[in-house]
């Protein structure tokens, strides 16, 4: 086995902190670092909260060691979403202001979270009640059935059809539902060994998941050459900074592209309206551009504008999940009454 396999396989295997202490965390560094106090001192009054102290000591340790924040928290299993954001303090230097937006990011987040576990709460037992009333229908029902109808040969065959089928889909939705949580583990421990081009056109086999890819590359990158920009770092410098992190193998892969493009001798406009995972929007802001103010204005409106528009269409997405679950659970359970009735129609034509 070898030793990046390992490594995914210990943090899947390790605890993380709940969400809750990771943003409680954060916003008391925040608060802190808002007041005055240094990075350190901050650890160390956070210390004060015997929930917090465990990390906010190892990552003071961690620190003291010479790793920067993002390592730091990154070792403490902290979300991707805080890490990877955190990585670009090391270029632009604003830690009060990355945290700042670290703590919108991840608080929308376990929004999201919350209301996908409120949607799916009520579906997901309906299906249980449904998986036992299958089982009892296979087990009981229908056996008395054939038991009833043994006199009559086209209705026996009817109520063996109706087994069959009613089999068939009992058959089905476990295979699917083995088969969904089986590929969800299996990819999230093996897709890191897939290159981000078979990656990306993985990504594009699936629209929905794809749409949204879409809109986080978009404002991931919007949002950090805008921060990067004001530091006064040129484009070669920032997408430099931007490629070697390894937190957004995609984003990291976009940037590595365009710094070849300007090696090149050829400006990136070109390149950002064909990469699949980037709006073509940011691209016209490029070409539009030539002032490094309004451009790094231009890309602070789009990611704000992206933030508002990632949160309609997952809430849009959200609220379609109990009425699409219901009209399919509904379509089963019409499907079982039918194949429950069928055999008492045609015993009824035998009469």
């Amino acid at each position: 086995m070898d030793l990046s396999l390992m490594k995914r396989i210990s943090q899947l295997g390790s605890k993380a902190p709940k969400k809750e202490i990771q943003l409680r965390f954060l916003k008391r560094l925040e608060r802190l670092l808002t007041n005055g106090y240094p990075l350190i001192s901050s650890l160390e009054i956070i210390s004060w909260d015997k929930q917090l102290k465990p990390i906010s000591t190892s990552v003071i340790n961690s620190l003291k060691s010479g790793n920067t924040l993002d390592q730091a928290l990154e070792k403490e299993n902290f979300n991707s979403i805080i890490t990877s954001y955190l990585y670009f303090v090391r270029a632009n230097g604003n830690l009060q202001a990355n945290i700042e937006k670290c703590i919108s990011m991840y608080e929308q987040r376990v929004h999201y979270i919350k209301k996908f576990q409120e949607a799916a709460r009520y579906p997901l037992i309906l299906l249980f009640i449904f998986a036992l009333l299958l089982y009892f229908v296979k087990q009981s029902v229908l056996p008395s059935f054939m038991d009833l109808f043994n006199n009559s040969t086209e209705t026996t065959s009817t109520v063996m059809f109706s087994v069959i089928l009613i089999d068939l889909l009992g058959r089905f939705l476990t295979v699917l539902a083995l088969m969904t949580v089986l590929f969800l583990v299996t990819w999230q421990v093996i897709k890191h060994k897939f290159s981000i081009e078979k990656q990306i056109k993985f990504y594009q086999v699936i629209p929905i998941y794809y749409q949204y890819k879409r809109m986080q590359i978009s404002f991931l990158f919007a949002t950090h050459v805008s921060s990067l920009l004001k530091t006064g770092m040129s484009i070669r410098e920032i997408l430099s900074n931007i490629s070697l992190q390894n937190k957004q193998p995609v984003l990291a892969h976009f940037a590595s592209l365009m710094t070849k493009e300007l090696s090149s001798g050829i400006y990136i406009t070109s390149l950002l309206a064909n990469l699949p995972l980037l709006d073509k929007q940011l691209s016209i802001i490029f070409q539009k551009n030539a002032d490094v103010n309004a451009l790094e204005k231009d890309l602070s409106i789009y990611a704000e504008l992206q933030t508002e528009e990632i949160h309609r269409k997952t809430m849009k997405v959200i609220t379609y999940i109990q009425p699409a679950f219901f009209i399919i659970l509904a379509s089963f359970i019409i499907f079982i009454y039918v194949t429950l009735m069928w055999p008492m129609f045609q015993l009824i034509k035998t009469i």
